[in-house]
């Protein structure tokens, strides 16, 4: 279905902007700084020349973080923030402090340059270098109740002191990582303050139901993560307990339209939401990778996410 397609069908209200961007995961981006990772200069560079104009900034760090230094760098290549992500493993009353401060750094850059959301990323059970397992699998009750109230919490300050909105992003070796674990998560937790980011390749790689998650949680949805995973690696995974990390170097995340979920329902979906708009980036876990890998891999997602009517209203 082209772009056109999705314009031209009958709607009683404007259909949402599908603000289309990248992030610097997609081009092997996992930590604030590494010798294995593209260097900052290079992926905005290569974001503006796939054609990108969105972007969510990554981890602290990794780009600029005096505000008019990264104002300028963007500027000069015409980029617009959506926000960034903020690593919280909130189930642990005794690390909110820290928590707390890093999240006010990273909004107070999100402010300065004009972005809008910021993504919590909670703490995983299990080290993505190393495979250990850190935690249980599985949070006990007083555990899951602190990790409800902090994000609450947090999401209360972040939106009324910094006017963002806060949006939790389930993710794969979590405590919130699949269909039963997000749906308790999101009943559980209050939506003035804590609105979803779907990553629909986390949600996948842990057998959710992407389409079904975003009508039946539409009003919560403001972010989305877009891509997918190899089916065929996914069950190796599955067999062989992999943790993340080694999930991603056997190439687990896979590009569209070659990989599950689907994106051409997902799109429809998303057009439906009764919203002004909908951030959706492109974020392709590819850590650690060759520095000529990231750029073709983009260009192509791009050209494929327009061609179902993602983006092109930027």
């Amino acid at each position: 279905m082209s772009t056109t397609d999705f314009e031209s069908v009958p709607n009683t209200r404007s259909v949402p902007r599908l603000r289309l961007g990248s992030c610097p995961d997609s081009w092997g981006v996992w930590f604030a700084d590494d010798p294995l990772q593209t260097p900052w200069h290079r992926f905005l560079d290569e974001l503006t020349e796939v054609g990108y104009r969105w972007l969510e900034l990554g981890p602290y760090g990794y780009l600029p973080t005096d505000p008019g230094q990264l104002t300028e760098e963007l500027e000069k290549r015409g980029l617009k923030v959506s926000g960034q992500a903020v690593g919280a493993p909130l189930q642990h009353a005794g690390q909110w402090t820290s928590i707390l401060e890093e999240a006010r750094r990273v909004a107070e850059l999100v402010t300065a340059v004009g972005g809008r959301f910021m993504v919590v990323l909670p703490g995983a059970y299990r080290d993505e270098k190393t495979a250990e397992f850190g935690e249980p699998r599985e949070l006990d009750a007083d555990a899951w109740k602190t990790l409800v109230r902090q994000n609450d919490e947090l999401g209360r300050i972040i939106g009324e002191e910094y006017g963002l909105t806060v949006a939790f992003h389930p993710h794969a070796d979590t405590h919130v990582e699949t269909q039963e674990q997000v749906e308790r998560f999101l009943h559980d937790t209050d939506s003035r303050y804590v609105s979803l980011c779907l990553d629909t390749g986390h949600f996948a790689y842990r057998h959710g139901d992407n389409v079904g998650l975003i009508g039946k949680y539409a009003e919560r949805l403001g972010f989305v993560h877009i891509k997918g995973v190899d089916p065929e690696v996914l069950e190796v995974v599955d067999a062989e307990d992999l943790s993340f990390g080694e999930a991603v170097k056997r190439g687990v995340m896979a590009e569209p339209p070659n990989a599950e979920p689907k994106i051409e329902p997902i799109a429809a979906a998303l057009r439906g939401l009764d919203t002004d708009e909908v951030f959706v980036i492109v974020e392709q876990d590819l850590y650690p990778c060759d520095f000529d890998v990231p750029k073709p891999i983009a260009q192509r997602t791009y050209d494929y996410l327009r061609s179902v009517g993602i983006g092109g209203d930027e």
